[in-house]
């Protein structure tokens, strides 16, 4: 583990590739059933996307990240959002399709339901990839998740630049099967999505399965109110959640992953890690919206004590 962390401790570029949304919020008493018609209570249009989402996490974690992706015309609040936030959007560059966008329903105990519209964030070309890839080196991170498209093109790209490539599988869908996953390096799953990879139902049993996989992985293993694993070459550790009353989780594993890619990558155990990123998840479920409620490190800080 010494030569790993060793190896984790310089000060390097994240680059995240991904998504982009406008999220509208619309809250209701509980989730719309089939052929059903409420009326909302309140709407709210928020920037989202999981790739936006993880970028704000990981600058308010302290993380040096860079975000590429495309956005419409009707983007300008998805840019400022990361430039307020402290993301770096050289690579963000706008297209002449719509920005993507998700229609959210928000019950009255904070549960969700999510349709996209993936718009801009499926415009991506493989000379698009190779313009940003070729401002990074050996090294760096590569955070992806499954909401673009040209994923194989881009890991196997970054693969062989030698960055560490982290992977959250969402959604996960047959796209996924194109990728090379044997060129990840750390995965962060939910339960949902270690049973769609693996066909395992039970924690330990996605874990060992996993690493049957893909033996040169480390593994995040998010279990919402059971709290998350973290399942690397030589441990496996554990971290319960920080019980909190939740008002939206849309954004919760969004923050969780910014703030472990962050905390992990430059340096921290991983049991350190996954109780930074408990923490952050905890405060961001008490309020509304997704990248407008990742808490700054230093809230998240003073809250662990």
């Amino acid at each position: 583990m010494g030569n790993t962390q060793k190896g984790r401790q310089k000060k390097m570029k994240i680059l995240n590739f991904g998504s982009l949304n406008l999220d509208y919020t619309y809250q209701l008493p509980h989730i719309v059933m089939p052929g059903e018609t409420i009326t909302s209570l309140d709407l709210q249009v928020y920037p989202g996307g999981k790739g936006l989402n993880q970028s704000v996490a990981l600058a308010k974690a302290g993380a040096n990240v860079y975000h590429a992706g495309l956005i419409g015309a009707d983007g300008d609040l998805l840019r400022k959002t990361c430039e307020q936030s402290g993301v770096d959007t050289t690579f963000l560059r706008e297209c002449e399709t719509r920005s993507g966008n998700a229609i959210i329903q928000v019950d009255e105990n904070g549960q969700n339901s999510i349709i996209l519209y993936p718009g801009a964030n499926r415009q991506i070309t493989k000379e698009f990839v190779d313009e940003v890839l070729g401002e990074f080196q050996e090294g760096d991170v590569l955070l992806l998740q499954n909401e673009i498209n040209e994923l194989p093109y881009i890991m196997e790209q970054a693969y062989e630049k030698g960055m560490k490539i982290v992977l959250n599988p969402s959604p996960f869908d047959d796209a996924l099967r194109l990728c090379n996953m044997e060129s990840v390096s750390l995965f962060l799953v939910n339960e949902v999505e270690g049973f769609q990879m693996t066909g395992e139902k039970e924690p330990k049993e996605i874990i060992r399965k996993m690493h049957e996989m893909y033996p040169y992985a480390e593994v995040v293993l998010t279990l919402g109110s059971k709290g998350a694993l973290f399942a690397g070459k030589e441990e496996i550790c554990e971290q319960p959640i920080f019980s909190v009353k939740a008002v939206d989780t849309t954004g919760a594993g969004d923050t969780f992953t910014g703030y472990f890619v962050t905390a992990y990558y430059e340096g921290k155990e991983p049991k350190e890690a996954l109780r930074l990123a408990a923490m952050a998840s905890a405060i961001a479920v008490t309020r509304k919206g997704a990248a407008v409620a990742v808490p700054m490190r230093d809230e998240v800080m003073q809250k662990l004590g």
